[in-house]
Protein backbone atom coordinates (compact mmCIF):
# COMPACT_ATOMS: atom_id res chain seq x y z
CA UNK A 1 0.00 0.00 0.00
CA UNK A 2 1.37 3.37 0.04
CA UNK A 3 3.22 5.15 2.63
CA UNK A 4 1.15 6.01 5.61
CA UNK A 5 3.23 8.02 7.57
CA UNK A 6 2.73 11.05 5.10
CA UNK A 7 2.43 13.33 8.59
CA UNK A 8 4.69 12.04 10.11
CA UNK A 9 5.62 11.53 13.57
CA UNK A 10 5.64 12.72 16.91
CA UNK A 11 6.32 13.08 21.14
CA UNK A 12 5.15 14.49 23.83
CA UNK A 13 3.48 14.66 27.28
CA UNK A 14 7.10 14.06 28.99
CA UNK A 15 7.19 12.71 32.49
CA UNK A 16 10.17 11.21 33.72
CA UNK A 17 8.96 7.27 33.48
CA UNK A 18 7.80 8.00 30.02
CA UNK A 19 6.13 9.59 27.00
CA UNK A 20 3.73 9.09 24.28
CA UNK A 21 3.94 8.84 21.16
CA UNK A 22 2.02 9.82 18.14
CA UNK A 23 1.39 9.19 14.47
CA UNK A 24 -1.61 8.68 11.95
CA UNK A 25 -2.14 6.51 9.31
CA UNK A 26 -3.25 8.08 6.12
CA UNK A 27 -5.03 6.16 2.84
CA UNK A 28 -7.11 3.37 4.81
CA UNK A 29 -10.41 3.06 5.54
CA UNK A 30 -10.22 0.03 7.47
CA UNK A 31 -8.35 -0.30 11.27
CA UNK A 32 -5.29 -1.29 11.13
CA UNK A 33 -2.17 -2.13 13.11
CA UNK A 34 0.72 -0.12 13.81
CA UNK A 35 4.11 -1.33 15.18
CA UNK A 36 6.32 0.63 17.35
CA UNK A 37 9.60 0.46 18.95
CA UNK A 38 11.38 2.53 21.37
CA UNK A 39 15.23 2.14 20.83
CA UNK A 40 18.09 3.83 22.87
CA UNK A 41 20.17 4.81 19.90
CA UNK A 42 19.05 6.40 16.20
CA UNK A 43 19.86 3.08 14.50
CA UNK A 44 17.76 0.67 16.73
CA UNK A 45 20.26 -1.64 17.73
CA UNK A 46 19.08 -1.32 21.31
CA UNK A 47 15.56 -1.80 21.18
CA UNK A 48 14.20 -1.93 24.86
CA UNK A 49 10.45 -1.05 24.15
CA UNK A 50 8.17 -2.30 21.46
CA UNK A 51 4.38 -3.68 20.88
CA UNK A 52 1.55 -3.05 18.71
CA UNK A 53 -1.65 -0.75 18.63
CA UNK A 54 -4.65 -0.43 16.49
CA UNK A 55 -5.80 2.66 14.28
CA UNK A 56 -8.92 3.20 14.31
CA UNK A 57 -10.90 4.86 11.33
CA UNK A 58 -13.14 6.63 14.66
CA UNK A 59 -9.98 8.63 15.39
CA UNK A 60 -8.73 9.30 11.82
CA UNK A 61 -6.28 6.32 12.05
CA UNK A 62 -4.34 8.46 14.62
CA UNK A 63 -2.30 6.40 16.90
CA UNK A 64 -1.02 7.23 20.71
CA UNK A 65 0.94 5.24 22.35
CA UNK A 66 1.77 5.87 25.99
CA UNK A 67 5.46 4.45 26.82
CA UNK A 68 6.37 3.86 30.40
CA UNK A 69 9.33 2.75 32.50
CA UNK A 70 12.07 4.63 30.75
CA UNK A 71 14.96 6.39 32.12
CA UNK A 72 14.84 10.00 33.30
CA UNK A 73 16.26 12.83 31.57
CA UNK A 74 17.07 10.37 28.74
CA UNK A 75 17.19 10.40 24.80
CA UNK A 76 15.02 7.89 22.57
CA UNK A 77 14.59 7.11 19.36
CA UNK A 78 11.07 5.45 18.78
CA UNK A 79 9.24 4.56 14.89
CA UNK A 80 6.25 2.79 13.52
CA UNK A 81 5.49 0.19 10.93
CA UNK A 82 2.62 -0.62 9.18
CA UNK A 83 1.75 -2.44 5.83
CA UNK A 84 5.37 -3.24 5.10
CA UNK A 85 6.17 0.19 5.84
CA UNK A 86 8.58 2.13 7.75
CA UNK A 87 8.14 5.83 9.07
CA UNK A 88 10.26 8.65 9.51
CA UNK A 89 12.36 7.72 13.27
CA UNK A 90 11.54 10.49 16.14
CA UNK A 91 13.60 11.47 19.00
CA UNK A 92 12.45 12.01 21.58
CA UNK A 93 13.22 13.05 25.92
CA UNK A 94 11.88 12.08 29.34
CA UNK A 95 11.38 14.45 31.96
CA UNK A 96 14.26 14.67 34.81
CA UNK A 97 13.63 12.76 38.39
CA UNK A 98 11.72 15.05 41.07
CA UNK A 99 15.16 16.05 42.69
CA UNK A 100 17.16 17.27 39.78
CA UNK A 101 18.45 20.19 39.40
CA UNK A 102 19.65 19.82 35.75
CA UNK A 103 18.76 23.32 33.52
CA UNK A 104 16.12 22.54 31.11
CA UNK A 105 16.36 23.72 27.34
CA UNK A 106 13.25 24.55 25.83
CA UNK A 107 11.88 26.17 22.87
CA UNK A 108 8.04 27.84 22.31
CA UNK A 109 6.53 28.28 19.18
CA UNK A 110 2.79 29.10 17.90
CA UNK A 111 0.86 31.44 15.34
CA UNK A 112 1.55 29.29 11.99
CA UNK A 113 -0.98 30.31 8.76
CA UNK A 114 -0.22 28.10 6.50
CA UNK A 115 -1.47 30.75 3.66
CA UNK A 116 1.30 33.18 5.12
CA UNK A 117 4.28 31.53 4.31
CA UNK A 118 7.39 29.00 5.17
CA UNK A 119 7.97 27.23 8.58
CA UNK A 120 11.44 27.44 8.23
CA UNK A 121 11.74 28.56 11.76
CA UNK A 122 10.75 24.90 12.40
CA UNK A 123 13.55 23.61 10.84
CA UNK A 124 16.06 25.83 13.01
CA UNK A 125 14.08 24.86 15.80
CA UNK A 126 14.55 21.20 15.10
CA UNK A 127 18.61 21.75 14.72
CA UNK A 128 18.80 22.85 18.65
CA UNK A 129 16.91 19.53 19.75
CA UNK A 130 15.76 21.03 23.12
CA UNK A 131 14.37 18.92 25.65
CA UNK A 132 11.02 20.00 25.10
CA UNK A 133 8.71 22.46 22.99
CA UNK A 134 5.97 24.03 23.93
CA UNK A 135 3.42 25.35 21.28
CA UNK A 136 1.37 28.31 22.63
CA UNK A 137 -1.37 28.08 20.12
CA UNK A 138 -3.02 29.02 16.86
CA UNK A 139 -1.78 25.32 15.49
CA UNK A 140 -4.33 25.72 12.96
CA UNK A 141 -6.34 28.70 11.37
CA UNK A 142 -9.83 27.74 10.42
CA UNK A 143 -10.41 30.48 7.85
CA UNK A 144 -11.62 29.68 4.28
CA UNK A 145 -8.16 29.69 1.72
CA UNK A 146 -7.86 33.53 0.77
CA UNK A 147 -7.37 34.90 -2.67
CA UNK A 148 -3.90 35.42 -2.17
CA UNK A 149 -1.36 33.77 -0.53
CA UNK A 150 2.46 32.17 0.11
CA UNK A 151 0.83 28.76 -0.62
CA UNK A 152 -2.47 27.22 -0.86
CA UNK A 153 -3.77 25.52 2.03
CA UNK A 154 -7.14 22.63 1.94
CA UNK A 155 -10.11 22.32 2.39
CA UNK A 156 -10.78 26.01 0.37
CA UNK A 157 -13.55 26.20 2.43
CA UNK A 158 -13.84 27.46 6.32
CA UNK A 159 -13.41 24.80 8.51
CA UNK A 160 -16.55 23.73 10.68
CA UNK A 161 -16.80 20.10 10.77
CA UNK A 162 -14.32 16.75 12.00
CA UNK A 163 -13.83 16.31 8.24
CA UNK A 164 -12.81 19.34 7.47
CA UNK A 165 -10.58 19.87 10.44
CA UNK A 166 -9.19 16.73 9.37
CA UNK A 167 -8.05 17.88 5.94
CA UNK A 168 -6.83 21.31 7.28
CA UNK A 169 -4.32 19.44 10.15
CA UNK A 170 -3.25 17.12 7.09
CA UNK A 171 -3.02 20.07 5.05
CA UNK A 172 -0.49 22.01 7.54
CA UNK A 173 1.44 18.15 8.19
CA UNK A 174 2.08 18.23 4.75
CA UNK A 175 5.05 20.70 5.49
CA UNK A 176 8.55 18.58 6.06
CA UNK A 177 9.96 21.63 8.91
CA UNK A 178 6.58 21.35 10.83
CA UNK A 179 7.22 17.32 11.07
CA UNK A 180 11.21 17.53 11.94
CA UNK A 181 9.92 19.88 14.81
CA UNK A 182 8.15 17.35 15.56
CA UNK A 183 10.12 14.51 15.55
CA UNK A 184 13.32 16.25 17.08
CA UNK A 185 11.27 16.68 20.83
CA UNK A 186 8.68 15.99 22.84
CA UNK A 187 6.02 18.11 22.56
CA UNK A 188 3.80 20.32 25.31
CA UNK A 189 1.07 22.19 22.95
CA UNK A 190 -1.77 24.34 24.65
CA UNK A 191 -4.55 25.86 22.08
CA UNK A 192 -6.27 29.06 21.92
CA UNK A 193 -9.09 30.53 19.34
CA UNK A 194 -8.20 29.49 15.75
CA UNK A 195 -8.09 25.70 16.22
CA UNK A 196 -11.56 26.21 16.80
CA UNK A 197 -13.01 29.57 15.82
CA UNK A 198 -11.86 33.26 15.87
CA UNK A 199 -12.17 34.97 19.43
CA UNK A 200 -14.53 32.48 20.64
CA UNK A 201 -15.15 32.05 24.80
CA UNK A 202 -15.97 28.79 26.39
CA UNK A 203 -19.90 27.55 24.66
CA UNK A 204 -19.96 30.14 22.34
CA UNK A 205 -23.44 30.90 22.09
CA UNK A 206 -24.44 27.52 23.68
CA UNK A 207 -26.35 26.33 20.26
CA UNK A 208 -25.75 22.55 19.43
CA UNK A 209 -24.57 24.28 16.33
CA UNK A 210 -21.50 25.85 17.96
CA UNK A 211 -21.29 22.69 20.39
CA UNK A 212 -20.91 20.43 17.56
CA UNK A 213 -18.06 22.48 15.84
CA UNK A 214 -16.72 23.12 18.97
CA UNK A 215 -16.95 18.86 19.93
CA UNK A 216 -15.23 18.33 16.30
CA UNK A 217 -12.32 20.68 16.38
CA UNK A 218 -11.69 19.52 19.47
CA UNK A 219 -11.38 15.44 18.43
CA UNK A 220 -9.55 16.96 15.22
CA UNK A 221 -6.74 18.62 17.28
CA UNK A 222 -6.46 14.87 19.90
CA UNK A 223 -6.24 13.05 16.67
CA UNK A 224 -3.39 15.08 15.63
CA UNK A 225 -1.37 15.71 18.51
CA UNK A 226 0.97 13.67 21.38
CA UNK A 227 -1.79 14.17 24.00
CA UNK A 228 -2.31 11.48 26.78
CA UNK A 229 -6.26 12.22 27.22
CA UNK A 230 -8.77 11.60 24.50
CA UNK A 231 -12.09 14.39 24.20
CA UNK A 232 -15.18 12.92 26.51
CA UNK A 233 -18.48 14.56 26.06
CA UNK A 234 -17.56 16.51 23.47
CA UNK A 235 -14.96 18.46 25.59
CA UNK A 236 -10.83 17.50 26.45
CA UNK A 237 -8.66 18.42 29.57
CA UNK A 238 -5.76 20.47 28.46
CA UNK A 239 -4.90 22.22 31.23
CA UNK A 240 -2.39 20.04 33.35
CA UNK A 241 1.77 20.46 34.74
CA UNK A 242 4.87 19.16 33.59
CA UNK A 243 7.58 19.12 36.07
CA UNK A 244 11.28 19.47 35.45
CA UNK A 245 13.34 18.62 38.55
CA UNK A 246 13.26 20.98 41.47
CA UNK A 247 14.11 23.43 38.15
CA UNK A 248 10.63 24.01 36.64
CA UNK A 249 6.68 24.04 36.78
CA UNK A 250 5.73 23.70 33.36
CA UNK A 251 1.58 24.96 34.00
CA UNK A 252 -0.41 24.34 30.69
CA UNK A 253 -3.38 26.69 30.55
CA UNK A 254 -6.41 26.25 28.94
CA UNK A 255 -7.84 29.70 28.15
CA UNK A 256 -10.79 28.96 25.52
CA UNK A 257 -13.09 25.61 26.76
CA UNK A 258 -13.70 27.80 30.42
CA UNK A 259 -13.59 30.80 29.31
CA UNK A 260 -17.13 33.28 30.55
CA UNK A 261 -17.72 36.83 30.86
CA UNK A 262 -15.47 37.26 34.37
CA UNK A 263 -13.17 34.54 33.98
CA UNK A 264 -10.33 33.18 31.66
CA UNK A 265 -10.37 30.18 33.30
CA UNK A 266 -12.67 28.43 35.19
CA UNK A 267 -13.35 28.02 38.80
CA UNK A 268 -12.27 24.63 38.98
CA UNK A 269 -8.91 25.55 36.66
CA UNK A 270 -8.15 28.59 38.68
CA UNK A 271 -8.55 27.03 41.76
CA UNK A 272 -5.74 24.34 40.54
CA UNK A 273 -3.20 27.21 38.85
CA UNK A 274 -3.50 28.92 42.45
CA UNK A 275 -2.68 26.48 44.68
CA UNK A 276 0.36 24.77 42.55
CA UNK A 277 1.31 28.33 42.40
CA UNK A 278 1.21 28.65 46.07
CA UNK A 279 2.30 25.54 46.91
CA UNK A 280 5.29 24.78 44.38
CA UNK A 281 8.21 24.02 45.74
CA UNK A 282 10.36 24.29 42.60
CA UNK A 283 12.23 27.42 40.99
CA UNK A 284 10.29 28.48 38.45
CA UNK A 285 6.71 28.55 37.95
CA UNK A 286 5.95 29.05 34.34
CA UNK A 287 2.50 29.85 32.70
CA UNK A 288 2.20 27.94 29.50
CA UNK A 289 -0.11 29.58 27.89
CA UNK A 290 -1.20 31.97 24.37
CA UNK A 291 -2.64 35.23 25.47
CA UNK A 292 -0.76 38.30 26.39
CA UNK A 293 -0.55 38.42 30.28
CA UNK A 294 0.43 41.13 32.07
CA UNK A 295 -0.81 44.54 31.04
CA UNK A 296 -0.41 46.44 27.81
CA UNK A 297 -1.67 49.78 27.06
CA UNK A 298 -1.89 50.28 23.59
CA UNK A 299 -2.28 54.38 23.16
CA UNK A 300 -4.85 55.86 20.14
CA UNK A 301 -8.09 55.14 19.38
CA UNK A 302 -10.26 52.96 22.14
CA UNK A 303 -9.92 49.95 23.18
CA UNK A 304 -6.85 50.72 24.71
CA UNK A 305 -6.65 47.66 26.49
CA UNK A 306 -7.20 44.25 24.73
CA UNK A 307 -10.22 42.75 25.98
CA UNK A 308 -9.45 39.37 24.31
CA UNK A 309 -5.98 39.45 26.24
CA UNK A 310 -5.62 38.92 30.39
CA UNK A 311 -6.51 42.95 30.31
CA UNK A 312 -10.16 41.57 30.14
CA UNK A 313 -9.83 39.77 33.35
CA UNK A 314 -7.97 41.76 35.50
CA UNK A 315 -9.58 40.07 38.26
CA UNK A 316 -8.63 36.80 38.05
CA UNK A 317 -5.24 37.98 36.69
CA UNK A 318 -4.86 39.85 40.00
CA UNK A 319 -5.39 36.66 42.01
CA UNK A 320 -3.52 35.06 40.28
CA UNK A 321 -0.15 36.96 40.97
CA UNK A 322 -1.08 37.40 44.71
CA UNK A 323 -0.50 33.60 44.94
CA UNK A 324 3.06 34.47 44.07
CA UNK A 325 6.36 36.75 45.17
CA UNK A 326 8.87 36.14 42.38
CA UNK A 327 10.10 33.50 39.83
CA UNK A 328 7.45 33.71 37.98
CA UNK A 329 7.42 33.34 34.27
CA UNK A 330 4.64 33.50 31.54
CA UNK A 331 5.47 32.22 27.93
CA UNK A 332 2.38 33.91 25.57
CA UNK A 333 1.66 33.88 21.79
CA UNK A 334 -1.01 35.26 19.79
CA UNK A 335 -0.28 38.92 19.15
CA UNK A 336 2.00 38.06 16.08
CA UNK A 337 5.20 40.80 17.23
CA UNK A 338 7.45 39.07 20.16
CA UNK A 339 7.49 41.20 23.30
CA UNK A 340 9.19 41.37 26.71
CA UNK A 341 8.33 42.42 29.95
CA UNK A 342 8.27 42.86 33.71
CA UNK A 343 5.18 41.09 35.18
CA UNK A 344 3.94 44.05 38.10
CA UNK A 345 1.69 43.38 40.86
CA UNK A 346 -1.64 46.56 40.92
CA UNK A 347 0.59 47.30 43.77
CA UNK A 348 3.79 48.56 41.81
CA UNK A 349 5.43 45.23 43.10
CA UNK A 350 7.10 42.93 40.13
CA UNK A 351 6.92 39.81 40.37
CA UNK A 352 8.37 37.60 37.05
CA UNK A 353 8.85 38.34 33.12
CA UNK A 354 6.72 37.56 30.42
CA UNK A 355 8.16 36.70 27.15
CA UNK A 356 6.04 36.93 24.24
CA UNK A 357 6.94 34.94 20.74
CA UNK A 358 5.83 36.51 17.97
CA UNK A 359 4.78 33.50 15.06
CA UNK A 360 6.47 31.22 13.00
CA UNK A 361 4.51 32.58 9.76
CA UNK A 362 1.67 34.22 10.04
CA UNK A 363 1.72 37.93 9.12
CA UNK A 364 2.25 40.51 12.03
CA UNK A 365 -0.86 43.42 12.44
CA UNK A 366 0.50 46.81 12.24
CA UNK A 367 1.52 47.81 15.62
CA UNK A 368 3.69 51.12 16.77
CA UNK A 369 5.86 49.01 18.67
CA UNK A 370 7.99 52.31 20.16
CA UNK A 371 4.32 54.43 21.13
CA UNK A 372 3.47 50.84 23.25
CA UNK A 373 6.92 50.46 24.82
CA UNK A 374 6.46 54.08 25.67
CA UNK A 375 3.11 53.59 27.43
CA UNK A 376 4.39 50.58 29.15
CA UNK A 377 7.62 51.32 31.49
CA UNK A 378 7.33 47.02 32.60
CA UNK A 379 7.48 46.35 28.68
CA UNK A 380 11.11 46.41 27.24
CA UNK A 381 11.15 44.76 24.09
CA UNK A 382 9.33 44.57 20.92
CA UNK A 383 10.50 43.17 17.70
CA UNK A 384 8.25 42.24 14.22
CA UNK A 385 10.44 39.39 12.90
CA UNK A 386 8.94 35.91 12.33
CA UNK A 387 10.41 33.22 14.63
CA UNK A 388 10.46 31.29 18.18
CA UNK A 389 11.63 31.46 21.81
CA UNK A 390 14.52 29.74 22.76
CA UNK A 391 15.58 29.31 26.11
CA UNK A 392 16.83 27.98 29.41
CA UNK A 393 15.66 27.13 32.69
CA UNK A 394 18.15 26.73 35.61
CA UNK A 395 18.37 27.31 39.61
CA UNK A 396 20.25 30.54 39.19
CA UNK A 397 18.63 32.38 36.24
CA UNK A 398 15.89 31.58 33.21
CA UNK A 399 17.13 32.90 29.86
CA UNK A 400 14.84 33.33 26.64
CA UNK A 401 16.70 33.69 22.97
CA UNK A 402 14.16 35.67 20.71
CA UNK A 403 15.12 33.93 17.64
CA UNK A 404 14.44 35.07 13.96
CA UNK A 405 13.92 34.57 10.51
CA UNK A 406 13.91 38.01 7.48
CA UNK A 407 11.49 36.28 5.76
CA UNK A 408 8.78 33.40 5.43
CA UNK A 409 7.67 34.39 2.22
CA UNK A 410 10.31 32.34 0.36
CA UNK A 411 11.97 28.91 1.47
CA UNK A 412 15.57 29.08 3.05
CA UNK A 413 15.95 31.36 5.30
CA UNK A 414 18.57 31.34 7.54
CA UNK A 415 17.98 32.33 11.69
CA UNK A 416 19.94 34.33 14.15
CA UNK A 417 19.66 36.12 18.05
CA UNK A 418 17.04 38.80 17.86
CA UNK A 419 17.79 39.70 21.36
CA UNK A 420 18.07 37.84 24.73
CA UNK A 421 16.61 38.04 28.00
CA UNK A 422 17.58 36.93 31.67
CA UNK A 423 16.06 36.78 34.97
CA UNK A 424 16.76 36.13 38.14
CA UNK A 425 13.12 36.27 39.87
CA UNK A 426 12.07 38.98 39.50
CA UNK A 427 12.27 41.27 36.37
CA UNK A 428 13.83 40.94 33.08
CA UNK A 429 17.45 42.56 31.79
CA UNK A 430 19.06 42.21 28.59
CA UNK A 431 22.30 40.25 27.67
CA UNK A 432 24.43 40.72 24.87
CA UNK A 433 24.36 38.31 22.20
Amino acid sequence: MPNPFTLGVASGEPLPDGVILWTRLTGLSRPADVRWQVAEDDRFAKVIRQGVARAQPAWAHSVHVKVEGLRAATDYFYRFRSGGELSPAGRTRTAPGPTSTQPVRFAAANCQRFEHGWYTAYRHLADERPDVVFHLGDYIYEYARPAHGVRRVDPADETTTLAGYRARYASYRSDPDLRAAHAAAPWVPVWDDHEVMDNYHGRGDGSDRFLRRRAAAYQAYYEHMPLRVRPRDGGLQMYRRRTYGVIADFMALDVRQFRGPATMLGAAQEAWLVARLAATPVRWRVLVQPLFFTRRFVPGPAPNLRKESWDGQPEQRARLLAAVSQNLVVLSGDVHNAWAGDIVTGAGVTVGAEFVGSAISSNPPVTDGPGVLAANPHLRYFDAHRGYLSGTASATDFRVAFRGVDHVDRKGAPVRTLAEFVTEGRGIRRVDV
